[in-house]
């Protein structure tokens, strides 16, 4: 349905994507993943036909988005990091005003602002001014007004940041059942796996402008195979314990968090005689030590060095 074929971006002398080949099939709940400056939103940009590319090309049912932007603008929503509504304005006058911006007019508009405002849970709230709305119900209305035309594919870029977790999961039900009801082809970043689990078919990850993995949930976990994720939890930490672990020639990541240490190694490595070790002499007292099944954090820490939300 759409097919990214070796797009890059430069800004000056900076490559933000560089020959990134990704492919969308009609239908599909896609997750896009990076650290920050991994040219997610750049790709993001280029493919919703918002930036042009240095070089490469968008392509939408085998036919070029950059040289013909407006029919596929016609079949795309945007939901975009920033909450983009105007707040003196009710919820309903937004979308009465996006609305005729998409040429929708009269009955049709109604029933569209009608439906939308049920699909996002707001009907009751719709005559209210849009900046007395919490994170979340903005949150939602911006997916409202990317849905008003009946876009065939909605791109949505982090659209959970900073709200609470019910509008999260309103949010993730909301675009489940689009999906599964309307057949719309979603592309979605975020800065949490497990809505990335929970959503989405198959995964494209990007660094420093590459794609570095891409596949179903298993296929990217499988990059794990020969490894194994083990979790360190102590009644107290220290520096010390933490930089023997780092300098241990078996251990490929560190992560810490509070009083747990999440450690990457070798499948066939016995790491419980060295972490006892390194725990005697660092005078560091552990409450458990646990063999995990390797998750897409783990991988994804693995190709990059970081943290989903570092």
């Amino acid at each position: 349905m759409i097919e990214l074929v070796n797009l890059t971006k430069k800004f000056k002398q900076v490559e933000a994507v560089k020959n990134l080949n990704m492919y969308i099939e009609k239908g599909e709940i896609v997750g896009l993943l990076g650290p920050n400056g991994a040219g997610k939103s750049t790709a993001i940009s280029m493919l919703s036909s918002l930036v042009e590319p240095t070089s490469g090309d968008v392509r939408f049912e085998n036919k070029s988005i950059i040289k013909n932007p407006a029919s596929f603008r016609r079949v795309v929503g945007m939901v975009p990091q920033e909450i983009a509504l105007y707040t003196d304005l009710t919820a309903e006058e937004n979308l009465h005003f996006f609305g005729r911006i998409y040429n929708l007019r009269g009955k049709e508009l109604k029933q569209k602002m009608d439906e939308v405002l049920e699909l996002i849970g707001l009907s009751d709230r719709r005559k209210d001014v849009v900046k007395k709305f919490s994170g979340g119900m903005k949150r939602r209305l911006n997916i409202g007004v990317a849905m008003l035309h009946d876009p065939e594919i909605i791109i949505m870029d982090e659209p959970t940041v900073g709200i609470d977790p019910q509008s999260r999961n309103y949010i993730l039900e909301t675009v489940k059942r689009l999906n599964e009801e309307r057949q719309v082809t979603v592309l979605y970043t975020s800065h949490y796996m497990e809505e990335v689990e929970y959503l989405c078919d198959r995964i494209y990850i990007m660094d420093k402008g590459n794609l570095i993995a891409s596949g179903t949930k298993d296929e990217i976990k499988q990059i794990l195979s020969s490894e194994r994720t083990v979790s360190i939890r102590t009644e107290r930490l220290n520096e010390a314990f933490i930089a023997e672990l780092k300098e241990n020639p078996f251990v490929s990541h560190v992560t810490v968090a509070d009083k747990e240490v999440i450690i990457i190694v070798p499948k066939e490595a016995n790491m419980f005689v060295e972490i006892t070790r390194i725990a005697d002499i660092s005078n560091v007292e552990l409450t458990s030590v646990d063999i995990k099944t390797p998750t897409l954090e783990d991988v994804f820490l693995h190709l990059t060095g970081r943290a989903l939300r570092d």
